[in-house]
């Protein structure tokens, strides 16, 4: 059983409280004097508390998943290296492996799709990333052989993986459902995180003489992406999506591109490129560079784009809530804005669980679909 697994918890849980109980009933019969009574308090005491601390271990990783796999808990890992081929100055996608989806449908994909797990390799950025692409049931079915499809990219928030996205936030299960419930339109998923080089927080910044993290994202995926799988030519066709870093490069590269994305949806995100320990010195002295970064800045004195934003925040809970109501009262015609504002909600799994399924119907119904 995997470490996100929903009976790793409950067992660890009902370990738990078995251990507290067996403690309670058996503690006045160890309550006498002598080594063995004092060996047996002390080892009750111990498995219970074990057992407690990894219950609630458990728990916090599956509402924030900070472990996707019991090798990243441990630091092993399992995957063995890939050769990538650069044979395309458009990028190349290979294909590592392939899984089912965890959706309630058929075992075929074409009744519940198919994710796999891929190495894009981006020839403009010099950039190499794992994702996973998640092709909806549509992309299988013989009704849609001729058709493209829209495509969004969705980025994890720093320092997280891209399983994050399909395990902890259920990206491609909620898509189905979406779908299957008649509130969004098929879409590809191409889930990623921000982290092209690791463990370096680049916050999609082209970094002078280091990473190229936004001309990866901007033009090395879709380009790509678009030539491996049936995906819609222009911008129209393509969207972007992520959580707290994501979000925020979300939001930058649709604002900057919208060339290449006509909308871009940030969850709990921020406006202007962080500068701590993680990101080293994204700059370089370069002044154009930082302005254009701050969000709220190139909404000032950059041209409007025709793009289409979503921003979420909470009344209570998140700290991004002024700069989310400053953002909002900077977009200004022809590009639109949307937003998302709870009531309470804080920075975390739980939060983006709640804003996805709305967050993807805004974005299928800014995305093109063509073909028969």
């Amino acid at each position: 059983m995997g470490l996100t697994s929903r009976k790793v918890l409950l067992l660890a849980v009902l370990a738990a409280v078995l251990l507290f109980a067996v403690t309670v009933w058996v503690w006045p019969r160890l309550a006498r004097r002598g080594v063995r009574p004092v060996l047996g308090r002390v080892g009750l005491l111990f498995a219970t508390q074990l057992a407690l601390f990894a219950a609630v271990g458990l728990a916090a990783n599956d509402s924030f998943l900070f472990y996707g796999s019991w090798a990243d808990l441990f630091g092993r890992q399992q995957d063995p290296g890939v050769v990538v081929d650069h044979a395309s100055d458009t990028g190349s996608v290979t294909v590592v492996s392939t899984r089912r989806t965890s959706v309630p449908a058929g075992t075929g994909p074409s009744a519940s799709g198919r994710i796999e797990k891929v190495v894009i390799a981006g020839p403009r950025s010099g950039i190499d990333s794992p994702a996973y692409v998640y092709l909806p049931p549509e992309y299988f079915q013989p009704r849609y052989a001729h058709r493209t499809f829209p495509a969004a990219v969705v980025l994890t928030g720093y320092p997280g993986t891209a399983e994050n996205l399909v395990s902890g936030l259920d990206f491609p299960r909620t898509a189905w459902r979406q779908v299957r419930a008649g509130r969004a339109r098929p879409m590809i998923l191409v889930m990623l995180r921000p982290t092209v080089a690791p463990p370096r927080d680049t916050e999609c910044v082209d970094v002078p003489g280091g990473p190229r993290t936004e001309t990866f994202f901007a033009e090395d995926v879709p380009n790509a992406v678009g030539g491996t799988y049936r995906v819609g030519a222009g911008a129209r066709s393509w969207g972007f999506i992520g959580d707290s870093t994501g979000g925020y490069c979300a939001l930058k590269i649709a604002l900057h591109h919208p060339d290449r994305y006509a909308a871009g949806a940030g969850l709990s995100a921020y406006y202007k490129a962080a500068d701590d320990p993680t990101t080293g010195d994204l700059f370089h002295g370069d002044t154009r560079l930082r302005d254009r970064s701050d969000l709220l800045w190139s909404l000032d004195h950059g041209p409007a784009p025709k793009t289409s934003f979503l921003v979420t925040s909470s009344k209570e809970g998140e700290d991004n809530l002024g700069a989310t109501r400053a953002f909002i009262a900077k977009v200004r015609a022809p590009a639109r804005v949307s937003s998302i504002i709870l009531d309470s909600g804080g920075h975390n799994f739980n939060t983006w669980r709640r804003e996805i399924p709305a967050a993807l119907e805004w974005l299928s119904g800014r995305l093109a679909v063509s073909g028969r």
